[in-house]
C-alpha cells in the first residue's frame, strides 16, 4: 500500500499498486483530440509514463516541460503526460508552452488510467504524482509514486530507467 499526502494530508489512492517487473496494464484515456488512446498505441516502444495531478499548477508544468526536453535526447522512448485535466486545457498548455515531443493523454473521462495504475486519489479526483517506466514487451521497469504530491519526481532516476529500458 502506498501512502501518500497532498498539501500534508493523507489521501487515499484507488486501485492496485504496481510495482517493478509487472505487466503494465492497457488503459484508456483521450488524446488532445478527443481520440481514444490506449497503452496498447505504443507497443514496441518504450513509455516513460508522467503522471500529474493538473498541468496548470507549477510542479507538473515543470515536470512536464523537463521530460519534454529530454524527450529529444531519448531513442525509441515515447513520452506520456497523464492528467484529469480536460484534453482541451491540455492542449491549451501545449500550444502555449511549445511542447511537441510527449502525448498528452486526459484521464477526465472514465479513471481508467488512474484506476489501474493505483493513483486515482479518491478525494480529489486527481492522479497522485508518479513516474513509470515500460519497457518494449509492456513491462514496468520503474516505478515512483511521489509521496508528496507537490513534490517532484525523482527526474533522473526515471530518466536513467527510461535510458536503460529495452
Amino acid at each position: 500500500m502506498v501512502n501518500v499526502t497532498f498539501k500534508q494530508k493523507p489521501v487515499t489512492l484507488i486501485g492496485s499498486e504496481l510495482k517493478v517487473g509487472d505487466q503494465a496494464p492497457d488503459f484508456k484515456a483521450l488524446d488532445n483530440d478527443l481520440e481514444e488512446k490506449m497503452l496498447s498505441d505504443y507497443k514496441g516502444k518504450i513509455k516513460l509514463i508522467s503522471v500529474v495531478p493538473s498541468i496548470d499548477t507549477g510542479v507538473c508544468s515543470i515536470q512536464t516541460n523537463r521530460f519534454n526536453e529530454e524527450a529529444k535526447k531519448l531513442d525509441n522512448v515515447q513520452v506520456l503526460t497523464i492528467s484529469m485535466d480536460l484534453p482541451f486545457a491540455q492542449k491549451r498548455w501545449r500550444e502555449v508552452n511549445q511542447v511537441e515531443d510527449l502525448n498528452m493523454l486526459s484521464d477526465h473521462r472514465d479513471a481508467d488510467f488512474g484506476e489501474k495504475y493505483g493513483v486515482l486519489i479518491k478525494e480529489l479526483r486527481l492522479l497522485a504524482r508518479s513516474i513509470f517506466v515500460v519497457d518494449s514487451n509492456d513491462k514496468i521497469t520503474y516505478v515512483e509514486y511521489v509521496s508528496e504530491v507537490s513534490d517532484h519526481p525523482d527526474y533522473d532516476k526515471a530518466l536513467e530507467a527510461a535510458k536503460n529500458a529495452q
